[in-house]
């Protein structure tokens, strides 16, 4: 199965895919979708947009996992995040793509065992666990592909313990 993980964001929304087909899944690719400053609003999602389908059309992911918004004291910031969020999860349905979405905690959570781990810790759980050269950068999408992995562990495990 080909995973999708996103970590949400206007300026630099972070992506990460892996295939899970295999005995361990194997990153496929990941990077970031930047967007200019001087964009409006409306021209940044536009341009996101048109990103994520590029993403749709090169993997074909068939599983989704997106970050959730977490509480941020910076309302701007949470403002912009949401957009972006709510652009994902459009492009998402629309293209017929399952989502499953977890917390910044439930990721660093699942995959490191410390809700509160730092984002070196998880970028060193990443490159580990998808056996990656070198740690992978940037941030975001580090975190994507940490999100990508705690989607392909979910999406396993309810396969696994389906519920009665």
């Amino acid at each position: 199965m080909i995973v999708l993980g996103l970590d949400p964001g206007t300026a630099r929304l972070g992506w990460g895919v892996l295939d899970t087909s295999g005995s361990s899944p194997k990153a496929l690719g990941y990077g970031v979708l930047e967007t200019d400053m001087s964009l409006t609003d409306g021209q940044r999602l536009v341009a996101l947009g048109s990103g994520l389908e590029q993403l749709f059309a090169e993997y074909s992911p068939e599983l989704a996992g997106v970050e959730r918004l977490f509480f941020s004291k910076n309302v701007r910031t949470a403002m912009t995040v949401s957009q972006a969020r709510g652009l994902i999860l459009y492009q998402l349905e629309k293209y017929r793509i399952s989502a499953l979405e977890f917390t910044p905690q439930q990721v660093k959570q699942g995959l490191t065992g410390n809700g509160k781990a730092d984002k070196a810790q998880v970028q060193k759980m990443a490159q580990l666990l998808l056996r990656l050269p070198e740690l992978p950068k940037p941030d975001d999408a580090a975190d994507a592909l940490a999100v990508a992995l705690t989607a392909a562990d979910q999406y396993s495990a309810a396969k696994r313990f389906p519920k009665v």
